[in-house]
C-alpha cells in the first residue's frame, strides 16, 4: 500500500490499463469496452484504498468476510442496498482474480467457487435493480455477471504479470503452478528465466 502512494491515479489506471489489455488479448477474451473499463477502475480502487479491510478487536486490518458483506447490504435500504451489492461483487471479482493464493491458505472451507458463486449472483441482484430505473446500465451488470468466472481468469493473468516483477512474486508464482500445472503460468514463468523443475527455482 506504502508504494502505490507514490503513484500517481493516471500511472496506476495505466499500468492496469495496459495488463488487463494483455490478458483479454491473450486468452482470446470477448468482453464489452466497458466492462474492460471496470475491471481496470476495481484495480485501481483496491489497490489505493482500504475497502477490503475491517480493523479487528486486536487493532489488526482483516479482511471483511463476504458473509459480513452480505449481511451488511440487507440490512440497508434502497440505493444503499445496490451499493453494498456492488461492493460484495467488487470484493469476491478482486480476491478471486487478483489473490487467490488467500483463498487456498485458509484453514476454513470458503474457496474461489463460494466467491464466483457470490459475486455473480451480487452483479446480477444490482442489474435486476438497474433494469427497473435505466435499462440502459443493465448490460454492464449482465456481463459481470454471467462472465465472472472470466473475468476472475483475466485478473489472475494481471496478478501473475504483476506478481513476476519481483523475486518474491516468481517464488509465489512458482508454487501456484506446483500446485495447478497452469500452462499460462509456466510460460510467465520461463519468460523470467526460471527453470521449471520440482523442488527449486532458478
Amino acid at each position: 500500500m506504502a508504494d502505490a502512494a507514490i503513484l500517481s491515479s493516471e500511472s496506476i489506471h495505466q499500468f492496469f490499463r495496459d495488463l488487463v489489455a494483455k490478458a483479454i488479448e491473450n486468452q482470446r477474451a470477448r468482453v464489452q469496452p466497458f466492462t474492460e473499463l471496470y475491471l481496470v477502475n476495481l484495480l485501481a480502487e483496491y489497490l489505493m484504498s482500504e475497502a477490503l479491510y475491517v480493523q479487528g478487536e486486536d487493532g489488526s486490518w482483516q479482511q471483511k468476510p463476504l458473509a459480513f458483506l452480505l449481511k451488511e447490504a440487507l440490512e440497508e435500504p434502497g440505493p444503499a442496498r445496490v451499493q453494498m451489492l456492488k461492493r460484495l461483487g467488487d470484493t469476491s471479482l478482486f480476491v478471486s482474480g487478483f489473490f487467490p493464493d488467500s483463498l487456498s491458505r485458509r484453514s476454513n472451507l470458503v474457496d474461489v467457487d463460494y466467491y464466483i458463486a457470490m459475486g455473480g449472483r451480487a452483479y446480477d441482484a444490482v442489474g435486476m435493480v438497474a433494469a427497473r430505473h435505466a435499462r440502459s446500465e443493465k448490460t454492464l451488470w449482465d456481463e459481470l455477471s454471467e462472465k465472472f468466472r472470466l473475468l476472475v481468469d483475466l485478473l489472475n493473468e494481471v496478478s501473475e504479470r504483476t506478481l513476476a516483477s519481483t523475486n518474491a512474486g516468481l517464488v509465489r508464482l512458482y508454487e501456484r503452478w506446483m500446485k495447478t500445472g497452469s500452462v499460462r503460468l509456466a510460460t510467465t514463468l520461463e519468460a523470467q528465466g526460471v527453470v521449471l523443475r520440482k523442488g527449486f527455482v532458478q
